[in-house]
């Protein structure tokens, strides 16, 4: 059942986005080359409790997980397109890093992921990563009344064509409110006009994953929560939790 958030519940959202944003930000002035990931998972954790929050990702147990999710951020590198777990691993020069955080703040989620590089960027990666954004930003700009949840999965996905690179198959994006996740699913690539009509009060998780080299295909570690590249190509991953408002889409996860 999709949910139809309040105006005051919205206000709420954002509150909690706004710490996702912070964390965030602290764990990419954290990063540098050297700096174990484990690290990166201390300073987030040290934003949330800054502001009172909690994590929606510590302790995650979905059913397909082997065990719980340790950390409070999903630190991927490289050929790691989600799910990540932050542990020793230090990073390395010209590493493409993508962190997902998630806050909880009086009983509101909210969910963002960002992608960078550290060190000397390969420009490749610039604009793999380049590539996410704009394609974020093509499915929040179609995340408006009278629209289809299809035209947001239509967006995101010919943006990611269009520059030659994979869309992994059976991963998206998801409703947010009182748990990480929610109806409806939010697809990275699918045909407009189809699918749940949006309405003021909808609150969605916008999430491109891209692949450098145009597969599609993906398999999860020996971890149990890692998913990575089938053909070790490096991976994007960029993410906002958006309201469908009357006014246009409200991003609830930017500073």
């Amino acid at each position: 059942m999709v949910e139809i958030k309040s105006d005051a519940s919205l206000d709420a959202m954002r509150a909690a986005g706004r710490v996702v944003a912070q964390a965030l930000a602290a764990v990419r002035e954290a990063a540098a080359v050297g700096v174990p990931l484990r690290a990166l998972d201390e300073t987030a954790r040290a934003a949330l409790r800054a502001a009172g929050a909690g994590s929606p990702f510590l302790d995650y147990h979905p059913h397909w997980a082997p065990t719980p999710f340790p950390a409070v951020i999903c630190a991927s590198v490289n050929d790691a397109i989600v799910h990540g777990i932050p542990g020793s691993y230090r990073l390395a020069d010209g590493d493409l890093v993508s962190i997902d955080c998630g806050a909880v703040l009086d009983g509101w989620v909210g969910d963002s992921a960002v992608s960078f590089t550290v060190g000397r960027a390969r420009p490749d990666d610039l604009r793999l990563i380049d590539t996410s954004y704009e394609a974020l930003a093509a499915g929040i700009a179609a995340a408006r009344v009278g629209n289809r949840i299809g035209d947001i999965a239509h967006a995101v996905g010919r943006v990611c064509r269009a520059a030659g690179y994979g869309i992994p198959t059976g991963f998206g994006g998801h409703g947010v409110g009182r748990t990480m996740h929610e109806d409806p699913g939010v697809p990275n690539e699918g045909r407009p006009g189809r699918g749940l009509l949006l309405r003021h009060g909808m609150v969605l998780a916008i999430e491109p994953m891209v692949t450098s080299s145009g597969t599609d295909r993906s398999f999860t570690a020996r971890d149990g929560w890692t998913l990575r590249t089938l053909d070790a190509s490096r991976a994007a991953h960029t993410e906002h939790t958006v309201a469908i408002t009357d006014d246009g889409p409200r991003i609830l996860t930017e500073l």
